[in-house]
């Protein structure tokens, strides 16, 4: 019985691709050379390939390029790496140990490209200085820095937020942050390299019920700010990127700091429709990460479907046909997986 979906190497001839003595059709956009692409098990012919990774022709815009990916192993963060190694770009992976890291760097690997992995808390000094220390060996320099850690773990009003969930906040979203900039910086100012936060726009509009949290990512957008203003006369720069509800454990599914009657009503919040997907986050990234970007630094780059400058519930006026989320091209298996193993607290109303 062939399983629902399979992996093979590909060879092509133009548009054309045999796999297995079959022939599909790729558009001029897909063409590859040994590629990894799935198959759905409908039949032996007649179905519909889809690329999944492999190196490209033609340019890749972060190749050659170090980069640091904290918070690597689930929701946004894994779709980074993924799409940082399929623009050419060298990765280490960081996160927490219980964390499945190790199965992107796996993920990564098994398509061709090269990562590392580096598990500990970076919220630790020493870690955080051994993390810089470990892409520094392994890769021989660092030329991005994605500070993309961070937790969302709790409901409350401010008065019953508790004191040891603010604390986590602050450590994994502001702390690793920090230390992470600081250990980075000496090895960017070689590169003239450049540094991405993952900021919200709950940072810049405020999050009744977690507090804490948009406090701690408008933090970060202030800190992008000031470090790109401090280290352009060494050449790097720093820029955030600050989505809206994202398709992540964060906003889906039971167990997360939201619950199933406010999950109900993000997509019409959003004036596009819809959540985001993390791969429309990684997307957004690998560009400010790129030489494209190189005249773009302390910006805040908003990336909430429109909910900043929204009024009421405008996404319940898209049409149905509009609010699907765009089919991704990345092999994720962990959007969903950021909560796994992490106490969420809900204060008692």
């Amino acid at each position: 019985m062939v399983p629902p979906w399979e992996h093979y190497i590909c060879s092509l001839q133009g548009n054309n691709c045999t796999v297995g003595g079959t022939n599909a059709q790729l558009s001029r956009r897909s063409r590859t050379i040994g590629v990894l692409i799935q198959r759905p098990a409908l039949s032996e012919t007649g179905v519909l390939w889809r690329i999944i990774g492999g190196k490209r022709e033609g340019h890749m815009r972060l190749k050659d390029k170090v980069a640091i990916i904290t918070g690597a192993g689930t929701g946004i963060g894994e779709a980074i790496a993924h799409k940082f190694a399929r623009e050419g770009a060298r990765v280490l992976l960081a996160g927490l140990p219980d964390d499945p890291v190790k199965d992107v760097e796996l993920a990564i690997v098994e398509l061709g490209h090269e990562a590392g992995v580096y598990l500990g808390d970076l919220g630790e000094e020493a870690n955080a200085r051994a993390c810089v220390d470990a892409a520094v060996r392994r890769f021989g320099r660092i030329d991005v820095l994605v500070n993309n850690a961070g937790v969302f773990i709790a409901n409350a009003e401010t008065d019953a937020y508790r004191v040891e969930d603010f604390e986590r906040t602050i450590r994994c979203n502001i702390r690793t942050a920090f230390l992470m900039t600081k250990f980075a910086l000496p090895h960017l100012q070689k590169t003239r390299g450049n540094i991405l936060f993952t900021g919200s726009e709950a940072g810049i509009n405020g999050s009744a019920m977690f507090t804490p949290y948009g406090a701690s990512k408008a933090f970060l957008h202030a800190f992008a700010k000031g470090v790109a203003l401090e280290q352009a006369k060494y050449g790097v720069r720093a820029n955030c990127v600050c989505p809206g509800a994202i398709d992540t454990a964060w906003t889906r599914g039971p167990g997360g700091p939201l619950n199933a009657e406010i999950q109900a009503t993000i997509d019409g919040s959003v004036p596009l429709g819809r959540r985001g997907t993390p791969e429309e986050m990684a997307n957004i990234f690998a560009f400010l990460a790129s030489d494209e970007a190189s005249y773009i630094t302390g910006a805040l780059l908003l990336a909430d479907g429109g909910v900043t400058p929204a009024k009421g519930s405008p996404g319940a006026m898209v049409p149905d046909e509009l609010r699907q989320m765009p089919m991704g091209t990345l092999p994720l298996r962990h959007s969903h997986d950021g909560l796994r193993g992490k106490e969420v607290f809900w204060a008692k109303k």
